[in-house]
Parts: C-alpha cells; structure tokens; sequence
C-alpha cells in the first residue's frame, strides 16, 4: 500500500529544492505503482531484469524506469530497448554492452557512472583511480560511444547511524562529480545527474549536493 501523504509531502519537497524522485518500486506490485502513478510519479526504480521487464509490458508506456540495480553484461539486452535511465554503470565491459545494444536499437542509452564512496567492499562501483582511467579511454574513443551518453554519477553511503560519516562519503562524491565535470565532461551539457541518498539518508544527501533520489520504504512500506 502506498503512503500518499508522504509521497505527497516528499514530492513537494523536493521539487523545492531541483530533485528528481525516483520511486524504488522493487517487489512491489504494479497496483501500488499504478496509484503512485495517478498521484503523478513517472520515474520508477528496479533492481531485477525480469522483475523490470514484466512490469514494463503491463504499465504506461510513459513511466521513467530506471535500472538502479547491479547489471550483468548478458542482461542488458532485455532493458536496452526502453530503459529510462541505467545508475550503475560500474565498469567499461558493461558500458561498452550497453553501448552494442543502443546502437542495435538505434538509440542512445542514459546511463550514470556508479563510484565507490561507503566502507563495504559489497558495494560495486568505481573508485577513484578507475575513473580516472575511464575518462582517458572515453576521451579517446567518444566517436564509437555514440550510443551512451554519460548523465553523470551514482553513488550508495555506507549504511550507518554516523551521520558525520555518511555525509562525508556524499560530499566526497559531490566532489569528484564536479573534477569530473570540468575536465572529461567539460563540454557535455547532459552530464547533470547526481544520484546519491535513500529513504534513510537523502536529506543529508540533498544538503551536499545530491539532485536525484532513489526512495523507496518511505512510499511503499518495509518490503518483505
């Protein structure tokens, strides 16, 4: 069951301050997305391709799905042909696949690079050396990577009661955002996607610079 007050509440206040809400609707039914989508939420988060891809078929067509999970190279097939928005870009194979499928398709994917920044090794993402050396080869080979356009960075704080601790991991990842932006990315407009902060930490997330959150336990209750 959704919570239309704090969806309300929530979308009022994020539309204050310039942040995209991106519903986490993973293992919920495509009725309690349906009344998040009368409420007039587009953009919805998955974590699972097949979950994703029946859900696709039996929803509007004009929902914003957005792959928020970790994505296996064999698999992005199956999501290229309408996927919104893929946030965890988290390594060159896998760029590189979604590139092959977008230009199967004729279309040019979105796509958000996913950084390491939390103190859990089980979280993926690149760290700060590995972005270094995407950009050279992306600066390099822009021409054959037509069919990606880079939106900007995704990152996960650890999960943690230190508030000190989990801004700091945000801040850090504002911060390589922007070296990013003023040196690979200088001169792409679309590289404007910050995506850091959740149900749990998102106010702290939105204070260092966050303009796009994944929500999920706020709207739709504790999953089971």
């Amino acid at each position: 069951m959704v919570n239309t007050q704090a969806y309300l509440s929530l979308t009022e206040q994020l539309k204050a301050q310039n942040t995209t809400l991106v519903a986490v609707s993973k293992l919920k039914s495509a009725a309690d997305i349906q009344e998040l989508y009368a409420l007039g939420q587009r953009d919805f988060g998955e974590n699972y391709v097949q979950e994703l891809m029946e859900k696709e078929a039996a929803l509007p067509k004009d929902i914003h799905w957005h792959f928020i999970g970790h994505l296996q190279s064999n698999k992005v097939k199956y999501i290229a042909p309408f996927v919104h928005l893929i946030h965890g870009v988290d390594s060159l194979k896998l760029l590189l696949e979604i590139n092959k499928q977008g230009k199967k398709l004729g279309r040019v994917i979105d796509c958000l690079l996913q950084v390491h920044i939390a103190t859990e090794d089980t979280k993926f993402g690149f760290d700060n050396t590995e972005l270094f050396q995407f950009g050279a080869y992306y600066e390099a080979n822009k021409t054959e990577l037509a069919h990606v356009r880079i939106r900007g960075m995704m990152g996960m704080a650890s999960f943690s009661e230190d508030e000190n601790q989990v801004r700091k991991e945000f801040n850090a990842l504002k911060q390589t955002f922007e070296v990013h932006k003023g040196s690979t990315f200088l001169f792409e407009q679309s590289f404007d996607t910050l995506s850091m902060g959740m149900s749990g930490d998102y106010e702290l997330a939105i204070a260092e610079g966050s303009n796009m959150v994944r929500i999920g336990s706020l709207l739709f209750g504790r999953r089971s």
